[in-house]
């Protein structure tokens, strides 16, 4: 019970924050055990007014040093399929994690990190109000659209929920190990360029 009624004192104190309070909140979370390893807190990048959010799994050793989400080789090339769709991290869309902190060996998270986790996303996900969710991998689209989402049968497929628009392709880091399903992916990414045409009011319009 006492458990229950923090998680609510949060939650209620978290409505009444704006981005940049919020990051300053969640850069010194503790909620789960993933904090005692980090090196940064990775919070997430991109445009404020953003209608396309693209959400991973975790931070990788790359994103733990530098504190910013996909810098490492995978975020080099989800960087090339957002170019070749016309997004761009810093203008038109914006990109988090199921978790903030990178789990050790870059292993998967925890239910247990998930969850301490998650409100952080909700939060963000509140003050961004994105038309589109594009779940990055198995363990963001398992979390988001649903627990027994297959990527490899699923991923191109425009999922309707809530009123939001969720998609789940490929991770990048997954194509950089089976390069073979690259040209998949790309179809994928032209499936989303056509889905934001047809439903963002701004993102092609900035």
């Amino acid at each position: 019970m006492i458990c229950e009624l923090n998680i609510i004192l949060v939650l209620k104190e978290m409505l009444s924050m704006d981005m940049d309070t919020l990051k300053a909140e969640c850069l010194a979370c503790t909620r789960c055990e993933l904090c005692a390893t980090r090196t940064n807190v990775v919070f997430g990048q991109g445009a404020l007014d953003a209608e396309v959010l693209f959400v991973g799994e975790g931070p990788g050793q790359s994103e733990d040093e530098q504190g910013l989400p996909f810098v490492g080789r995978s975020g080099q090339l989800l960087d090339k399929y957002l170019f070749a769709i016309d997004l761009d991290r810093e203008k038109n869309c914006y990109i988090a994690n199921i978790v903030k902190c990178r789990p050790p060996q870059n292993r998967d998270p925890l239910p247990t990190e998930s969850e301490a986790c998650m409100p952080w996303l909700r939060e963000q996900f509140r003050l961004l109000q994105p038309k589109i969710v594009v779940c990055l991998g198995r363990v963001a689209a398992q979390r988001m659209i649903r627990q027994d989402f297959s990527v490899t049968r699923e991923h191109g497929q425009i999922i309707e929920k809530g009123g939001i628009l969720f998609m789940g392709p490929f991770h990048p880091a997954a194509l950089l190990r089976q390069p073979q399903n690259k040209p998949e992916a790309f179809a994928d990414f032209t499936v989303l360029r056509d889905t934001i045409a047809a439903v963002c009011k701004h993102t092609y319009n900035k």
